[in-house]
């Protein structure tokens, strides 16, 4: 089978415009953060990434300190599955399969669902003893203290 030279020309753009779209999506990706905070005039100070999983794996309800926390979460979808996989090393099903099991059994409760980033960002301000998390781009609010960078 033979090709013509303008169809390999067309499909060479084609497959390396769709190599560097791949490379593109890839990088977002990898380099997107997700950081864990808290409303800047609360008490809560620092977070270790062992309190944080502990926490958000229901392991725990205060901080090391014994002060109490409400956890909050985003929706399920990219930011709320990147921050899971960071921080537990479980991926959507897996934290959905271990939260149905904590709940059945009535060992512990999930974090409080919350609509969205804007959502999260006005509860956390309204109740400095909660701690959420928000994507790098949507916590550079001054009213927020970040607690943890997580990768």
């Amino acid at each position: 089978m033979s090709y013509s030279e303008p169809f390999l020309r067309r499909w060479c753009r084609f497959a390396r415009g769709a190599f560097a779209l791949t490379l593109a999506l890839a990088a977002t990706t990898v380099h997107a953060q997700v950081a864990i905070v808290t409303a800047a005039t609360g008490t809560i100070d620092r977070l270790s990434r062992d309190e944080a999983e502990q926490l958000y794996l229901g392991r725990r309800t205060t901080l090391a300190d014994g002060t109490p926390v409400s956890l909050l979460d985003l929706p399920a979808g990219q930011v709320r599955d990147r921050f899971y996989l960071s921080l537990t090393g479980k991926n959507p099903s897996q934290t959905r399969a271990y939260w149905s099991r904590l709940v059945f059994t009535g060992r512990a409760l999930p974090p409080r669902e919350l609509g969205g980033t804007a959502e999260t960002r006005q509860f956390l301000l309204d109740n400095p003893g909660s701690i959420g998390y928000l994507p790098d781009n949507e916590n550079r609010d001054p009213a927020l203290r970040i607690l943890l960078r997580l990768k």
